[in-house]
């Protein structure tokens, strides 16, 4: 058992562990069919949307990282919240309507509705495939820090298997128990709870820490403005790290506008709004919270970095691992070492309720991707509960796809590396052919589908050679630095629509062939 906690903090862990599970449960009991297990029936209010939408995109490793870029940098990174703010206003005025105005379950379906069937299981392909990496990293860099705060024992599951995938097993477990049960619908109220909890963790920690420190928060402003530690501002243009205002306003709005445009794991939630006016008040409200959100954990990053300007580590910094760094420990660390007992065990409960929001979250996306966009094409014949059930048994097989990422990346620096960037690879791509198939949609299918593949070809292209070890050094002396990752939906983007324009122009289609006939009527009902 870890030796830094007492009865009180597992007692408080562990209420949180049963009561989320339960809670999952008891709002998700009433699954009929697929509407309610991927749709949550279309009654969910608007506001518990909102808040799943940004507990869905904030990890463990974003709780534990975002602090970690300000302790070893400074508040740079909120530049890129800008974009995340103007994306979801943009697409709160243009995409919603196209979501909501009839009854959709993935924006994939809008692909097979304008251009054919093709893009529509080309674009699901290639979500399964992204969000399966994404995901199952983001398990197993989150359960490295996780089983630090556990301890050895706990996550070994009492010395049965390595703590590592003991944590895994644990927290993909509890997620899939009321995922399984409850669909959308239990993800989406645990969600709500979820960010109450890691943003109340956020702000106990941001006033807390300051009264450790001698002088409280002037003192501590003081000390972090002087060491640099509140720049905020880069106006200098440039493709490389650091972050700078333009690949905020720029790169972070053309990449929320895939991430929560074109990609299942947010779009589900819209697609679970009663109408078009509540679908935009739960885009504009976590527009309003992500922004603060990412401030309180910024500031946690530099308040952390004056305490322990005075205070040595009661744990010894460990090395950094494959995908994540020294600093990423210094919170956790800081939780188990100098917060008071019970209170201890709430922050920790902020740690892990984000982390099974965000596999709750990955879990239920694929799962409706892979029935709806696939199975349920494939098979005409059968009925509501043979579609409600096998949607379960896929929820189940995702939730072992996860883990199985999880595990088998734990020893390859570059692909774990790689798979953070991932999402970067492809969500050009589709953001792509989403735009040709509503504004566009006379570039054909057959247009559509090169300009994703040459998206995706293209950004690999642009990634591999600057990342692995082999071509490092040839990349920076040719090119002087890698594209950092802000700038790769803008560029796969722009790759998409350029290539399908010219095969468009080069190879055209006749007028309508690609689409298949009665998708228009059948996905606007």
């Amino acid at each position: 058992m870890n030796p830094h906690f007492n009865l009180g903090d597992w007692i408080v862990i562990l209420a949180y562990l049963g009561g989320i599970v339960g809670l999952g449960v008891w709002f998700g009991k009433d699954q009929r069919n697929t509407r309610d297990y991927f749709l949550g029936s279309r009654n969910i209010p608007w506001w518990g949307i909102g808040v799943s939408i940004v507990a869905a995109e904030t990890s463990a490793l974003t709780i534990i990282g975002v602090p970690a870029i300000a302790y070893g940098g400074n508040i740079l990174f909120i530049q890129m919240i800008v974009g995340y703010v103007i994306a979801r206003i943009i697409l709160a005025v243009v995409m919603v309507p196209h979501y909501l105005s009839g009854e959709i379950y993935s924006p994939y379906q809008l692909l097979e509705t304008h251009l054919g069937r093709g893009p529509r299981r080309l674009a699901g392909a290639f979500f399964l495939f992204l969000e399966t990496m994404a995901a199952g990293v983001r398990v197993f860099v989150a359960c490295i820090p996780i089983r630090l705060l556990l301890g050895e024992q706990v996550c070994s599951l009492g010395g049965i298997v390595d703590p590592i995938l003991g944590a895994i097993l644990i927290f993909v477990g509890l997620s899939l128990l009321y995922t399984y049960i409850g669909g959308v619908k239990a993800v989406i109220w645990t969600d709500a709870v979820q960010f109450g909890l890691f943003l109340a963790g956020g702000l106990f920690a941001l006033f807390y820490i300051p009264t450790l420190i001698e002088g409280g928060w002037s003192a501590a402003l003081s000390q972090a403005g002087a060491a640099g530690k509140l720049a905020w501002l880069n106006t200098s243009f440039t493709f490389s790290a650091p972050f700078n205002i333009w690949m905020g306003v720029i790169g972070g709005t053309v990449m929320v506008l895939s991430t929560h445009g074109a990609e299942q794991l947010i779009v589900q939630r819209v697609l679970a709004c009663g109408s078009i006016a509540d679908g935009r008040k739960a885009l504009a409200l976590s527009a309003v919270l992500i922004f603060p959100l990412f401030l309180i954990f910024l500031l946690v990053g530099v308040m952390l970095w004056v305490f322990y300007q005075g205070h040595p580590f009661q744990i010894p910094l460990p090395e950094g691992r494959p995908g994540i760094k020294s600093f990423d420990f210094i919170f956790p660390i800081f939780m188990m070492t100098e917060v008071p007992h019970i209170l201890k065990g709430f922050l920790i409960v902020a740690i892990l309720s984000a982390a099974m929001s965000s596999i709750s979250s990955a879990m239920t996306s694929l799962a409706s991707v892979s029935t709806m966009d696939f199975v349920k094409q494939m098979l005409k014949g059968k009925d509501e509960e043979y579609f409600l059930r096998f949607s379960k048994y896929s929820t189940v097989f995702w939730a072992g796809m996860l883990v199985v990422t999880a595990w088998l990346t734990r020893e390859v620096t570059f692909v774990l590396n790689a798979a953070f960037s991932l999402r970067g690879l492809t969500s050009g791509a589709l953001l792509g052919g989403l735009i040709l198939a509503l504004f566009a949609r006379g570039v054909g299918a057959r247009a559509t589908m090169a300009g994703m593949t040459a998206s995706l070809v293209f950004m690999n292209v642009l990634y591999w050679p600057a990342n692995l070890p082999a071509t490092k050094e040839w990349w920076l002396r040719v090119f002087g630095g890698e594209v950092f990752w802000p700038w790769f939906t803008l560029i796969g983007t722009l790759v998409t629509l350029g290539v399908a324009a010219l095969v468009g122009r080069l190879w055209p289609e006749a007028k309508g062939s690609a689409v298949t006939p009665g998708a228009q009527s059948r996905y606007s009902r």
